[in-house]
């Protein structure tokens, strides 16, 4: 540590003769405390938001999914499967056909998403015990074909397991020309009974999805042997980047290999973008709050004349003295950071054990009952960087005033 360091920490430390001062200087300090404990704890959060959407998204998302490039349709779906199942690190892949349908059942109907699944196809992602509601994950007996349905067409249609009453599919045909005397004659048409009720706490599945026979979905959709979509389930410790860049040499570029970030983009940007908006907020707060060193500095710099004075009498530069007080104020900042930090993580690993802070409202309708929080070293190491950064430019701005001034002095003598 050099001299100027020692100097500026001893004037951080040391009671000043005026207590205003003294005050400033710990409102000045308490403000950076206050606004770095809340950027850590709001970054926090959204990372917990984050971490709790993959691991809802890891409930129905296959861990790789291959789909065409052009087109809905994989037309060469069992060459596909040959290719992929080929690698070692390849556990289970399955091909699904997904497109919209018609669903009428009595009374009710609605449109919603089709998705023809093999019947094992709780290999894939164990879907029969972490998200089945009511009944059990089936699409075949010997007499009929079923549908496992999410909460959404379950309330909407009014059906459950166990009904006698069959669900009614329709979907338009994707070949031939429409007779506009029969508009029905334009519709392919099947019927399933249920089998259960699926939530995965995400809209996109719960809302409009449900899972029926592959060979049913063929058959509605009048597809063959073609897939919509390949899924891929991998081995224990298998390299996801790895295997993402081997499929895509085999494929080429005719198919699109996406993990479950991938495809679900547009979710998790979502949260991103949210999480980094906050932040610049956050970040503005902070910079308000860090201006305050200005006039703790400044007020120190008036107090601190005799001090200076002698200083100047023992041979210290202007620039000297001024690197003095720019160090101050840097101190000053990274005290801040580092109580705001400390601050910070203590209730961030509070929340995460306690749960202190709820969701609210009923609780059976949120995904998570008390506010989930993650903590990151990248995050930690951003807030204090900018803190630093901003008590750095806010002592060089007061560094202008402290030049004045002893430019001011030199001059009467």
């Amino acid at each position: 540590m050099n001299v100027l360091t020692k100097i500026a920490l001893r004037y951080l430390v040391s009671k000043k003769a005026h207590n205003a001062v003294n005050i400033i200087t710990i409102i000045s300090t308490g403000a950076v405390v206050v606004a770095t404990a809340a950027l850590i704890a709001v970054m926090s959060v959204f990372n917990g938001f984050q971490d709790l959407i993959m691991s809802r998204l890891a409930q129905l998302d296959p861990e790789i999914a291959i789909t065409a490039t052009e087109g809905k349709a994989i037309a060469r779906a069992d060459s596909v499967l040959a290719a992929v199942g080929a690698l070692p690190e390849v556990e289970v892949a399955m091909p699904v056909v997904e497109d919209h349908a018609l669903a009428i059942f009595a009374d009710y109907q609605m449109p919603l998403r089709i998705k023809g699944v093999p019947d094992d196809y709780t290999r894939l992602n164990g879907a029969d015990t972490t998200t089945l509601l009511d009944g059990e994950f089936m699409l075949h007996d010997a007499v009929s074909p079923y549908a496992v349905v999410g909460v959404g067409p379950a309330m909407a249609l009014h059906v459950r397991p166990g009904y006698l009453r069959m669900l009614r599919l329709y979907a338009p045909q994707r070949k031939g020309r429409v007779n506009i005397n029969n508009p029905m004659g334009a519709f392919r048409t099947d019927s399933v009974f249920v089998s259960g009720v699926f939530q995965a706490g995400q809209s996109a599945y719960d809302n409009d999805l449900i899972f029926v026979p592959i060979d049913l979905a063929r058959r509605l959709l009048d597809y063959t042997v073609e897939a919509t979509q390949i899924e891929l389930r991998l081995r224990p410790g298998a390299n996801l980047k790895k295997v993402m860049a081997e499929l895509n040499q085999r494929l080429g570029p005719s198919y699109t290999v996406a993990d479950r970030l991938m495809q679900q983009r547009e979710a998790y940007q979502l949260v991103n973008i949210e999480k980094w908006m906050a932040f610049l907020l956050m970040a503005f707060i902070l910079l308000i709050a860090t201006f305050n060193v200005i006039s703790t500095l400044s007020l120190l710099i008036i107090e601190k004349d005799e001090s200076i004075a002698t200083l100047s009498a023992l041979g210290a530069t202007n620039r000297q003295i001024t690197r003095v007080f720019v160090i101050e104020g840097w101190l000053i900042a990274l005290v801040g950071a580092t109580v705001g930090i400390t601050i910070g993580l203590l209730l961030c690993l509070g929340q995460q054990h306690f749960g202190w802070l709820t969701v609210g409202g009923d609780a059976s309708m949120h995904v998570a009952h008390a506010y989930p929080v993650v903590v990151r070293l990248s995050d930690i190491v951003v807030v204090f960087a900018l803190v630093a950064v901003v008590g750095l430019l806010t002592s060089l701005l007061t560094s202008m005033f402290m030049r004045h001034r002893l430019g001011k002095k030199s001059t009467q003598h």
